[in-house]
Order: C-alpha cells, then sequence, then structure tokens
C-alpha cells in the first residue's frame, strides 16, 4: 500500500511539472495585451461583493462599490502571495537530495508566486490612475509575511491550501459566469487560477507530508496557530473594509444616512470575510483534506473560532 501511495504522489508531483510547462503565461503578452481597465464594467462580481444587498445604492453606485473592492482583492491576493515563496523554499528542502520532480514542481510554485505579486502590482499601478485620489491598502506585506511565517509549517500550509482552493472557487462560481464584468479584470484572474489550480496540489501534498510528521501534541499546537493565522487575516480584512468603506463614503458623489453608512460598512466586512475566510473554510475539498488530518475535537475548536466570523 505504502509503495502505491508514493507512486500516486510521484506522478502527481509530474502532473503538476508537466501542466506548469504547458500552460506557463506572461504578464505583458498573455493577460494585459496593451488593453486598460473599463471602468464602465465592474471589477468584482455580485457573488463577492454583496453589492446587490445594498438596495438603496444606484446602478452606479454599485459598480464603484465593487470596484474599489475588486481593487482591493488583487492588493490582498499580492499581499498574500508575499509570504508563500519562502513557505514552498523552505519546504522544498526535503527534495533537495531526494525526488527531483517534486523540487522542480516545488520551484515552479515558486516562480509562478513571485509571478503573481509581480502581476497584482502591475494591476494597481494601472487601476489607480482611472480611480478617484484616495485609496489606501494599509497592511503592510514584509509585516504580514513575517508574521504568518512565524506560525509552524503545518498551519501556514493549511493558510496555503485554503487560499489556493478559494481562489479557484471564486473563479469558476462568480467571475467566470459574470458577463458584466471588465473583460481584462476577468482575464487576470484566468490566468490567475491556471497556475493556482497546480499550486493547490502541491500545497496539499506538501501539508499531508508535514502532518506526517507530527505527533498528537505537535498537531494540536498547530490547529492553535491555524486559528491564530485565521484571526489574523480577520484583523486585516476589518481594516481594509474600514478604509474602503471611508473611500467609497468620499468619493461617492452623495450623503447617507446614519443607517445607510452602517450598513455599507457591515457588507463591506461581511463581503471581505465571506470572499477571505467563508468561502475557503467551507470548501468541500478543503474541509475533506482537513478533517483528514484532526479530531473531532480540534474541529469542533476551529470551528468555534469562526463561528462569529461567519455570522
Amino acid at each position: 500500500m505504502q509503495a502505491m501511495q508514493t507512486a500516486a504522489t510521484a506522478e502527481r508531483y509530474a502532473k503538476c511539472v508537466e501542466v506548469s510547462k504547458r500552460i506557463r503565461w506572461d504578464i505583458e503578452r498573455d493577460v494585459i495585451r496593451g488593453r486598460k481597465f473599463d471602468v464602465s464594467k465592474k471589477y468584482l462580481p455580485d457573488g463577492l461583493s454583496m453589492a446587490p444587498s445594498l438596495e438603496f445604492l444606484g446602478k452606479d453606485e454599485k459598480r464603484l462599490f465593487s470596484q474599489i473592492q475588486g481593487r482591493s482583492y488583487a492588493n490582498i491576493f499580492g499581499l498574500v502571495e508575499r509570504y508563500i515563496p519562502p513557505m514552498v523554499l523552505e519546504v522544498s528542502k526535503d527534495h533537495w537530495l531526494g525526488d527531483q520532480t517534486a523540487f522542480e514542481a516545488l520551484v515552479r510554485f515558486t516562480d509562478e508566486e513571485l509571478k503573481h505579486q509581480e502581476l497584482f502590482r502591475r494591476i494597481e499601478a494601472m487601476i489607480a490612475p482611472a480611480m478617484p485620489a484616495g485609496y489606501t491598502f494599509l497592511p503592510e506585506p514584509n509585516a504580514v509575511a513575517s508574521a504568518v511565517l512565524s506560525k509552524c509549517t503545518w498551519a501556514v500550509l493549511a493558510l496555503t491550501c485554503d487560499i489556493e482552493l478559494f481562489t479557484q472557487a471564486h473563479y469558476r462560481q462568480s467571475i467566470e459566469p459574470d458577463r458584466e464584468l471588465s473583460d481584462l479584470w476577468k482575464d487576470v484572474f484566468l490566468f490567475h487560477w491556471k497556475e493556482e489550480s497546480q499550486h493547490a496540489i502541491l500545497d496539499e501534498l506538501e501539508w499531508q507530508r508535514e502532518n506526517a510528521k507530527l505527533s498528537p501534541e505537535q498537531r494540536d499546537h498547530a490547529v492553535s496557530d491555524l486559528i491564530d493565522l485565521v484571526a489574523a487575516v480577520d484583523g486585516i480584512l476589518q481594516v481594509q473594509a474600514k478604509a474602503d468603506t471611508d473611500y467609497f463614503l468620499r468619493v461617492c458623489g452623495r450623503t447617507f444616512g446614519g443607517a445607510e453608512v452602517k450598513r455599507i460598512g457591515e457588507t463591506m466586512l461581511k463581503a471581505y470575510r465571506w470572499q477571505y475566510i467563508g468561502s475557503g473554510v467551507q470548501d468541500e475539498r478543503f474541509q475533506k483534506i482537513l478533517g483528514g488530518m484532526i479530531t473531532e475535537a480540534q474541529m469542533q475548536r476551529i470551528g468555534a473560532a469562526l463561528t462569529p466570523l461567519m455570522q
């Protein structure tokens, strides 16, 4: 059985290498292609932005709401991808003098994540001149990366797997079907999705490999680290949701009543929590992987920590 599992695992690493070579893309040549963002179109789809729930907003205001969220959506991806290359290089050490196919898969993973960071920096540079002045992205990438990498490898791999699974779900379920989005925006996340699909496989393989090393006590500590990481993500979302709400209220062109201001802020945070926490932890594949590693009591601990963020 162990030999069969090893052969199957080796085949998965090899498949990731094959697909990485086949779908390799370039930011300017394949994604941007000389285009600009169409400010008459939405950036983030309704299923992610939750703009339709604000019935007192007009069509143009809902579009602006989606564009502000879309700008932060790209910036948050660039932020979280800052810690991934160092983490992948670290776990690749176990393959340096071993399975060279697995090592190549992780080197390619690292290279592609560095490219994704550059893609999202490019997107911000393109969006900024097209939108009203005053937008701020508050989290500092290196500080966030340092905080994430201070946690145990198991928890960091769990967070990474979660992120790369919900990235795929967002594209398939919300971004790709929405015909009202900017074509360039859709292409950004189409190409991003193509490579993230392979990264999620590698996350799963490395997470399971790391899990096999842990004692029950170490795994329980790792669950605590994962809960801490989710809380840290929520802290980032709260800060950026407040900044984006304030920006929307300044640039939308009219004044809202107190109850409406409150709902705008609550919807912004609810949307961000869904995008970066809820949609991931509810992903069936993520639940299956996680559930195969931890006890029922540990799963309940995670659920109890998530419940306030999901309401």
